[in-house]
């Protein structure tokens, strides 16, 4: 070999070892470059601050502050977005101060009926249950009628037979039992009122949204719905599309408010749509929706969301919201009021 062809063939080594570096520094960039993010809520309404004790605001925002971390935690460790909502949304679930799970509202015969739903965006899969009694976490049993059977939508006795069938974990009625809850059922009994969890009208609904490292997007709700409700009424939560919604292209949101107007608006599916129609942004769809279309036929409550970027919304009409979020952007944070 000549000179020149060994000087050549050193050259095209060196330039093809550049160009590996280079490949490789580029996917790094990519990796971080990817964002993770996770929204909460836990229901909207009249929540005033003059109507806040410190200790309850500080269980509040404690309380709102291990879902966050609960469902974060999962996607820090590369877990799926499906795994944080739910996760984030159990904790919620069994907490008492939340209209959910543990902490679900009396209906009218004195008994506790729960929903929940999920969904993930990749291939629109989702699980809902409605009207439960005695199912300790109403959004694990959702995601096990998504992954375990052939349905979406299960409600009373044959859901609660399906959650058996799949060994799931029950609670006597003494675990839902809070005498605070109790107390609000006994003052609206005799009349053919429903309440919005309580008398400061909080729509009680727990919700999360999340983004994982690998662009899923998931969302989730849960609820115990309404004081003293009759006739096995079920709201919006485990409606998909109504107050639960999750699509790769678009984004993922999970709404809290008076239920009958969410499924009049079709209002998580009406953000996407928003997006994926008219190239809305998150921020502009949420607020058209919220501030707009559901004002507009007296629909009061909100909805969080996230979009495929990590971008987060926490939207609503109420003079309140227990809600939270945090992203690999730095941004995070826990408030209640507007």
């Amino acid at each position: 070999m000549t000179v020149s062809s060994r000087l050549f063939s050193l050259f095209y080594q060196e330039i093809t070892n550049y160009s590996c570096l280079l490949v490789y520094f580029a996917s790094i960039n990519r990796e971080k470059m990817k964002q993770i993010a996770i929204a909460i809520h836990g229901g909207a309404g009249t929540i005033l601050r003059s109507s806040m004790t410190e200790s309850k605001e500080l269980a509040y925002r404690e309380a709102l502050q291990n879902a966050i971390s609960a469902g974060y935690s999962v996607l820090e460790k590369g877990g799926s977005s499906l795994d944080a909502v739910q996760a984030s949304v159990m904790s919620l679930e069994d907490c008492p101060l939340f209209n959910a799970g543990k902490g679900s509202v009396f209906t009218h015969d004195g008994t506790h009926e729960m929903d929940a739903s999920i969904m993930e965006g990749k291939a629109l899969m989702a699980g809902a249950v409605a009207g439960v009694q005695g199912v300790r976490n109403p959004v694990e049993l959702a995601r096990m009628i998504m992954e375990k059977s052939e349905h979406v939508l299960l409600t009373g006795k044959g859901a609660e037979d399906f959650a058996r069938h799949m060994n799931m974990p029950f609670e006597n009625a003494d675990y839902f039992f809070s005498q605070f809850r109790y107390d609000q059922l006994k003052e609206i009994r005799d009349s053919d009122t429903v309440q919005l969890d309580h008398t400061d009208k909080k729509f009680g609904t727990v919700g999360a949204v999340a983004l994982d490292l690998h662009g899923n997007l998931a969302a989730a709700t849960s609820t115990g719905g309404m004081t003293n409700k009759r006739y096995n009424r079920v709201g919006d939560s485990p409606i998909i599309g109504a107050g639960t919604y999750a699509n790769n292209n678009t984004c993922a949101v999970s709404c809290t408010g008076h239920g009958e107007f969410f499924i009049r608006s079709v209002v998580a599916y009406d953000v996407s749509c928003l997006m994926e129609y008219k190239g809305l942004s998150l921020r502009e769809a949420c607020d058209i929706v919220v501030q707009k279309k559901l004002v507009k036929i007296g629909g009061e409550g909100g909805l969080i969301a996230v979009d495929t970027h990590g971008n987060c919304v926490l939207s609503f009409n109420s003079e309140g919201m227990y809600r939270g979020w945090k992203n690999s952007g730095g941004e995070d944070g826990v408030e209640i009021y507007k």
